[in-house]
């Protein structure tokens, strides 16, 4: 992940933080971890290939499965060039990589937004991008 020292600390944008780093170390538990019982991803938000139906996954069941049906499939890094935190909710603006075994690589920008509870983990996780701007290098 690119240096985030340039930003404020916050609680919503430290536990951002904490989310992406354990993405990009494959620490599953520990991502997990950082969510409430009763959180909501929505990653890209809306119907999706990813996700036909476009309803939130709720609870920690069902993102564990994302989990494992999307970022356990590659290697993941994020650059986030803009954050903006207010209230309990963080917005962080940048690009995600994923590297696929053998090489292929998908990259998308987007908006990643993060809601923390009054126990500071993570309520909702939305993502903000847009399929048909999702690039794939073969």
């Amino acid at each position: 992940m690119v240096d985030m020292s340039a930003f404020e600390s916050h609680p919503a944008r430290d536990v951002a933080i904490q989310s992406m780093l354990a993405v990009e170390a494959g620490d599953r538990d520990g991502w997990l971890a950082l969510f409430a019982a009763d959180a909501i991803v929505e990653d890209p938000i809306g119907p999706s290939p990813m996700n036909e139906s476009g309803e939130p996954r709720r609870g920690l069941a069902a993102i564990a499965e994302f989990y494992d049906s999307v970022i356990a499939g590659g290697e993941v890094r994020f650059d986030i060039r803009d954050s903006f935190a207010c209230g309990s909710e963080v917005a962080n603006v940048g690009t995600i990589t994923v590297t696929f075994p053998g090489g292929a690589r998908s990259v998308v920008d987007g908006v990643y937004t993060y809601r923390i509870d009054d126990s500071a983990k993570v309520a909702a996780l939305r993502a903000y991008w847009e399929f048909a701007n999702l690039e794939f290098y073969p």
